[in-house]
């Protein structure tokens, strides 16, 4: 077996002590190490592999000017920026088979932004004063594993050098464990679900499976859709199966599960085929009733549990809603079919439920056919999203995209 290569990307100007412990640790376990200094405001404390200064042409940026403003903030994020760039090139090169790190806010936000530029799979390890707060800016939709420091990550100490060993020997065994090998390679769908839309991906999910798929579901919660389109952008992905599409509803109105503005994009991007529909656009999401803001208060609002509470959308935002989805998917360059169930959108908004609302259903209904152009199939199906004949109906359609590509 090949001797490993993991590197190290830290800021050197106050973590030399710490790199140098982590990288003679990797050398006890028989692991290169490539050492990437991303500091900017003092000399660096250990000697890099990659100087700051290397690091700093790559983006272009005059690392001296850097330095004298003394901007901390302008300084992270353009040095974020280079660190990725420059661990990309090493990966693509064959000269990096994993990441760690180990720092405070600015490193773990430089080495994180690293780590995401690698494909998932690649060993990812940051060692965190931040890993017990809200890591969704740094982890992203990437596999990186967040490791707590428990004390600030300032020299090495009884605590800290069983920490940082512990991650050291951690990145070491990833990068050195065998190949996974998971046999015959079926093609691979990747499936966004709610709750209020699980009949409807599990009989899709069945049906693709005996059709000779592996289907990959993501729960549509914000994460699981940048999830989802993060491994379309890698090209792990031969379908995209996007019955769920509920994550654009709080990108829009303010909810907490937003996937971000640019969600129902990369497929079409990529060219991949994709099937998409209309599941639990009748809601927004909130954490526990009292989270709510005031505004929505004469909203309609439904306690799903104790932690999270759903908003109707009006036909104002489902007709907005209708805009964007057929904006972005007649954008698209691969073959796109657009599933429409007229009994219903989500296991509460069929007629008699909490969210009936034929009003809002249409303004939606209505936007998508207004808008949508001509290279995207639309299907109306007189049935509910959660009906088996209409998840049946979206796989069938999927799979005749992926044969027809074969």
């Amino acid at each position: 077996m090949s001797e490993k290569t993991v590197v190290l990307v830290g800021t050197l100007d106050t973590k030399g002590a710490e790199y140098q412990y982590m990288r003679d640790r990797l050398a006890l376990a028989g692991v290169k190490t490539i050492l990437v200094d991303v500091g900017t405001l003092e000399p660096p404390l250990a000697k890099p592999d990659i100087s700051r200064h290397d690091v700093a042409a790559v983006a272009g940026v005059d690392l001296d000017a850097l330095t004298a403003e003394r901007d901390r903030g302008r300084a992270v994020s353009e040095m974020a920026d280079a660190a990725a760039v420059v661990v990309r090139k090493l990966y693509d090169e064959g000269r990096c088979d994993g990441v760690l790190a180990a720092g405070g806010s600015g490193n773990t936000a430089i080495a994180t932004k690293a780590m995401r530029a690698l494909p998932v799979g690649v060993p990812k390890v940051m060692v965190s004063t931040m890993a017990a707060g809200d890591t969704r800016d740094y982890i992203g939709a990437s596999d990186i594993t967040l490791m707590a420091s428990v004390t600030d990550v300032a020299g090495i100490n009884s605590i800290s050098g069983r920490i940082l060993a512990n991650a050291a020997a951690a990145v070491a065994g990833m990068v050195n464990a065998p190949p996974v090998e998971l046999g015959e390679q079926r093609p691979l769908v990747a499936a966004t679900m709610f709750g209020v839309t699980t009949p409807s991906v599990t009989a899709a999910r069945e049906e693709l499976e005996r059709r000779g798929y592996e289907v990959l579901t993501f729960h549509a919660t914000g994460t699981g859709g940048r999830a989802m389109e993060a491994l379309v952008e890698a090209g792990f992905v031969t379908a995209v199966l996007d019955i769920t599409t509920t994550e654009l509803c709080d990108e829009l109105v303010g909810g907490v599960l937003s996937a971000g503005p640019h969600r129902l994009e990369m497929a079409g991007k990529m060219g991949v085929p994709q099937v998409v529909s209309v599941g639990a656009l009748d809601m927004v999401n909130f954490g526990a009733r009292e989270t709510v803001p005031p505004k929505f208060e004469s909203r309609n609002l439904y306690i799903h549990n104790p932690s999270v509470t759903l908003m109707r959308t009006t036909p104002e935002e489902s007709a907005e809603l209708g805009r964007q989805i057929a904006h972005k998917l007649s954008a698209a360059r691969g073959p796109v079919a657009f599933f429409i169930p007229l009994r219903g959108v989500s296991a509460i908004s069929g007629e008699g439920g909490p969210f009936y609302d034929p009003a809002a259903d249409q303004a939606l209904f209505d936007a998508l056919r207004k808008n949508m152009a001509g290279n995207v199939e639309m299907h109306e199906i007189d049935a509910h999203i959660n009906d088996p004949e209409f998840a049946r109906a979206m796989a069938a359609r999927l799979d005749e995209f992926v044969v027809a590509r074969r």
